[in-house]
């Protein structure tokens, strides 16, 4: 079987192709995260439907192309939940037997008591709220108080927002250590957030520093197992703190989608074998969760324009996925329970290649390891072979 030297893996983080059949449990029927952004507004993406998007359902306004450039499928969710750590872990080999707890009405009084003893200041918030208005909402409070900013989402996690000039990046950090610490058993939520911003009221902006506290993933997942078999990983964007650096041989971060594939194109110039790991946060962050149409679609559009850019080298696997869906369409501005698209390219791949509903995100995991001789992770079947010209 024909192994690849080098595998680039980016995750356009929540771009969703379609609610799965679970997706009512969720309260999120008939999501669709590219199919309704489509549908909304002409979306420009020859590079992605000439690798196969389209193929893997239709997509109003995306040209049908006869014959893709790439192999193409959908992965399922095995695991239950639609958040960031449950995808990624999925995708490691790790399909959990319960989701992370959730606080839709924040956080019960005794965690919260505990923790503003622990840090020796009150809070403010402790709501569900997007990260912008709830700064919006409290950030003159928060500077003229001193009282950092706790809040939720639908996602399993615990953000701390603080103002840059209020209170310092390593105080902000300890904060989230403690909170991390704090917060196990039935409270163990999937990541602790840091959430830094700068500015004046009605000026706030988000920096660049955000830090995420994860959960540690089980061992035997797909980088322990490349790290055992010595091969390197080079991790773009926030890769490294959902797997807290385990088998990570190469760490940046990135401010933004375009940042990202920037340091996409400098790992691929610095490492010529091995795994390039990336996430590009944009679509979720930005845009998903506003419920920005046209930001979302803008988006799409700009990472299309990337792909050309990538200098693939005759024996490099490009893997285009995602974690869940985050369609901005619908009234939520919540994760949504969907399938997600799955594109294989590169000169040894073969073309128009159907790769089919997957059982989960997992196999893409399994291919991976499969492919660096690397012991076989807890979950998934891998599609090297599928993939194979010939």
């Amino acid at each position: 079987m024909h192994h690849f030297d080098r595998v680039i893996w980016i995750v356009l983080d929540s771009v969703g192709i379609g609610a799965m059949p679970d997706a009512d449990a969720y309260g999120d029927a008939g999501s669709d995260t590219l199919g309704h952004i489509c549908g909304r507004r002409k979306v420009d993406l020859p590079n992605l439907s000439r690798l196969g998007l389209s193929k893997i359902k239709p997509l109003a306004g995306l040209p049908f192309v006869e014959h893709a450039a790439g192999a193409y499928g959908r992965c399922r969710l095995a695991s239950p939940g639609k958040d960031t750590t449950t995808g990624h872990w999925e995708m490691s080999g790790v399909i959990l037997d319960k989701p992370f707890p959730v606080f839709p009405q924040g956080f019960p009084a005794d965690i919260v008591s505990e923790f503003e003893q622990k840090i020796g200041r009150k809070i403010l918030g402790n709501k569900a709220a997007s990260g912008t208005e709830i700064i919006t909402e409290l950030g003159a409070e928060h500077i003229r108080t001193g009282f950092p900013i706790v809040y939720t989402s639908a996602d399993s996690v615990f953000q701390i927002a603080a103002h840059v000039n209020v209170i310092p990046l390593p105080e902000l950090y300890r904060m989230c250590e403690i909170a991390r610490e704090m917060l196990r058993g039935p409270n163990e939520v999937g990541r602790v957030i840091a959430r830094p911003f700068e500015g004046e009221p009605g000026h706030f902006k988000r920096t660049a520093d955000r830090h995420d506290y994860a959960v540690p993933p089980p061992q035997g997942m797909l980088l322990d197992q490349l790290a055992a078999h010595g091969i390197p990983v080079y991790a773009v964007g926030k890769i490294s703190d959902i797997f807290l650096g385990r088998g990570i041989t190469h760490s940046v971060k990135t401010k933004n989608n375009d940042d990202g594939m920037e340091k996409t194109m400098e790992a691929m110039r610095a490492q010529h074998t091995g795994l390039i790991f990336v996430n590009l946060v944009d679509f979720d962050q930005l845009y998903g969760h506003r419920n920005d149409v046209d930001g979302y679609a803008r988006a799409l559009e700009a990472t299309d324009r990337w792909i050309p850019s990538l200098d693939l080298q005759p024996n490099d696997m490009l893997i285009i996925t995602a974690d869940h869906g985050c369609d901005p369409t619908t009234e939520s501005t919540d994760h949504s329970r969907e399938y997600t698209p799955l594109l294989v390219y590169g000169h040894e791949v073969a073309a128009d290649r159907t790769l089919g509903t997957r059982g989960s995100l997992a196999d893409i995991g399994q291919t991976v390891a499969e492919n660096f001789e690397a012991a076989a992770i807890p979950s998934g079947a891998s599609f090297l072979a599928d993939i194979q010209k010939g």
